[in-house]
């Protein structure tokens, strides 16, 4: 089974987080590992109040995890994520292999590199309609001015 490039939000206990904030990214690490994925990046986002209560707690902790892992093991990770005390909430979506470099590297605070060739002309036809004009912002904005 192919290997697919996965972004995944987690929403952590703030509590837990602030008692052993190294136990806790290495409990997300070995939930990725143990279902056979590798971590890309991992690292806290933010801590804030939350919009409403999970689990009777009014804090979390927001985790943000860039990882490859084979797709038929997707869905053990996501069940272990539900099973894991530390982790209220996660998301996991699949990304575009060709935007994952740029992520990782924003992730890890790092300068992306430019985009290639083969992503600029992705751009530039969808950019276009089927007719090749340009789309109908890029008219009103040439408009204007």
């Amino acid at each position: 089974m192919a290997e697919n490039n996965y972004e995944c939000m987690m929403i952590l206990d703030a509590n837990a987080y602030a008692r052993d904030p190294g136990g806790t990214a290495n409990t997300v690490k070995h939930l990725i590992e143990q279902a056979g994925g590798t971590v890309l990046a991992s690292r806290l986002w933010l801590e804030q109040k939350l919009s409403f209560p999970i689990r009777g707690r009014h804090k979390g902790a927001y985790w943000i995890s860039y990882f490859r892992m084979p797709s038929n093991k997707l869905s053990s990770f996501n069940r272990q994520c539900q099973l894991t005390d530390v982790i209220m909430r996660h998301l996991v979506i699949k990304i575009d292999p060709r935007l994952i470099d740029a992520m990782v590297a924003a992730a890890k605070g790092e300068r992306s590199a430019p985009l290639t060739s083969e992503v600029e002309e992705q751009s530039k036809k969808d950019n276009n309609n089927e007719d090749g004009s340009e789309l109908v912002e890029t008219q009103l904005a040439a408009d204007a001015s």
